[in-house]
């Protein structure tokens, strides 16, 4: 059947006009009409709290997402997806990173057979591979113990276990250190092999295909590194792979019982949960790696099982299309003031940008409305100092989720409450702004003449009602992690769901690469090129002019 245009639907017709009335409401004057608004508006969890208060929305515009998410039948796209039905309508494939958490005990199927088994046999390799690397059982060829794991990867395999590896460097093994390669620019991995050792070096080539050129290059470039030291036949005790592609691994000198499986139905962006985890397993230890699958579990059961005003994912949905197709807001800012998330909001922008930055709906239309914002963001308090600038008094409406944790894992001195303080009046600020009649006050109080006043009071004036979301967690360890990561997948797989697109395939990253492809053997040659545009022809001419 064809699919409804979303802009003509009921629903949407009247968010839009309810839209209409809450852009001239101001987020404060939504506080003072309802004492409860922060209780009504917070969703708690065991590991801590979602506020969603700070948003331009009331009862009534939660009210018009229950029906809009009823008439996109969201409760069957749910059971529909974590069930295993091939919701990646383009590549025909099942999206099942839920599945690889799952610690119920549901049976999960993919074309009638039930996956659980396999993902069960896989956990349970990871989990003695890690525990005798990190207990020193596995040794390097001359038999020295393993103090550095090194993952070659990119994109998904790269992007989620580094963020979770930095985020959870508290609970990282003592006698092994993560390292992580992704860009083919040889200054990865040349500075990454500086001060590593072959003989105590094991690498994780993370590739599903094995074929990915840029991993594959800096494969390569480690192979020979590590040939430089020991034989060939030493390879199999220092490489292990995670891939589909046996024939390549083994052609790699990589022993096939050190290759980790993974399946079709697990989208790169969204491996962390399976093998591609790997090194993250064995930075962290396993049992904190089952944890961290625990946290993200708990949440689908939430996503899964809750109504929409107590659904962390949900709300997250509707308040995100929300501002982002009804107020206009073209992007939304992660803001964690934890410095272990630092690499938090480059994870979610290729988990988000990746998914939804999609033009064409299910039929293959154009479709006739925003989708997937532009993600962005960087740790308080440096943002501070840094971007905030353009949130408080820019001529861009920037949403943005603050994440605050409220033991540190570092307590020294007041630092942790001098970050906090930070955290909570950041929001506050951003909703409630500064007016002009607090402007001139405190000029007044300062001592300057009513010239003066005249003339500073318009560069201090803050408009204001900016959104945002708060999640104030208990601590940062792994099963927080987990259920964090996997509200921000869930969030995305719903607004994908509404905006009638598919959040699974990711056509647009394959046109640079085939171009790339084709200029390759283009930078070898001497002549001159003729094959582009006359910029890009003239580029490559003076590339290849070089020294």
């Amino acid at each position: 059947m064809p699919l409804q245009k979303l802009t003509k639907s009921k629903s949407w017709k009247e968010l839009s006009r309810h839209a209409a009335t809450m852009k001239s409401t101001a987020i404060s004057d939504l506080f003072k009409q309802n004492p409860q608004r922060a209780s009504d508006f917070t969703i708690k969890t065991p590991f801590g709290i979602f506020d969603f208060a700070k948003n331009n929305i009331s009862t009534e515009t939660i009210g018009l997402f229950k029906e809009l998410f009823s008439e996109h039948d969201i409760n069957h796209a749910i059971n529909s997806q974590f069930n295993g039905l091939k919701t990646n309508a383009t590549e025909g494939r099942s999206v099942l990173h839920t599945a690889l958490r799952n610690f119920s005990t549901r049976k999960i199927f993919v074309d009638d057979k039930n996956v659980m088994p396999q993902i069960k046999g896989e956990l349970l390799k990871m989990k003695t591979f890690s525990n005798a690397l990190n207990s020193g059982q596995t040794t390097g060829y001359t038999g020295k113990r393993i103090t550095d794991v090194v993952n070659i990867g990119i994109g998904g395999s790269d992007l989620g276990p580094k963020m979770a590896y930095e985020a959870l460097k508290p609970f990282a093994q003592k006698n092994i250190s993560v390292h992580f390669v992704s860009n083919v620019d040889g200054t990865d991995i040349s500075e990454c092999l500086k001060n590593l050792n072959p003989e105590t070096t094991l690498f994780i080539i993370a590739s599903k295909t094995f074929t990915t050129q840029e991993t594959m290059t800096n494969a390569q470039s480690a192979r020979n590194w590590f040939l430089a030291a020991a034989d060939e036949k030493e390879i199999e005790k220092h490489f292990v792979a995670v891939s589909t592609n046996s024939e390549k691994v083994t052609a790699f000198g990589i022993n096939s019982s050190n290759m980790f499986l993974f399946w079709d139905w697990v989208g790169g962006r969204y491996s962390v949960w399976s093998t591609i985890g790997l090194s993250l397993c064995i930075g962290i230890g396993y049992d904190n790696f089952e944890q961290f699958l625990k946290g993200a579990h708990w949440m689908d059961e939430h996503f899964r099982t809750e109504p929409l005003e107590q659904n962390i994912p949900m709300m997250m949905a509707a308040v995100g299309i929300w501002n982002h197709n009804f107020l206009d807001a073209a992007s939304y800012a992660v803001l964690p003031y934890d410095q272990y998330l630092h690499r938090f909001a480059a994870y979610l922008q290729q988990a988000d940008m990746e998914s939804n930055g999609k033009s064409v709906d299910l039929d293959g239309n154009p479709v006739a409305h925003k989708t997937g914002p532009i993600v962005w963001g960087e740790p308080g308090t440096n943002g501070q100092h840094a971007f905030y600038q353009l949130i408080h008094q820019g001529t861009e409406l920037i949403p943005c989720d603050f994440i605050g944790v409220c033991k540190s894992q570092n307590p020294l001195s007041d630092h942790h409450e001098k970050l906090m303080a930070n955290f909570f009046a950041q929001a506050e600020a951003l909703m409630n702004g500064k007016s002009e009649s607090k402007v001139r006050e405190e000029l007044a109080e300062a001592g300057l003449s009513e010239e003066e006043i005249n003339k500073l009071t318009p560069f201090k004036v803050f408009e204001g009602n900016r959104p945002s979301n708060s999640f104030l967690l208990n601590e940062l360890d792994p099963f927080t992690l987990g259920a964090l990561t996997a509200a921000y997948e869930n969030k995305i797989f719903i607004q994908g769901i509404v905006w009638q697109i598919n959040s699974y395939d990711q056509w647009g990253v394959e046109l640079g690469k085939q171009l790339a492809g084709k200029i390759l053997p283009e930078l070898k040659a001497n002549a001159k090129t003729t094959k582009h545009d006359s910029s890009t022809n003239s580029l490559i001419d003076y590339f290849n002019a070089r020294d």
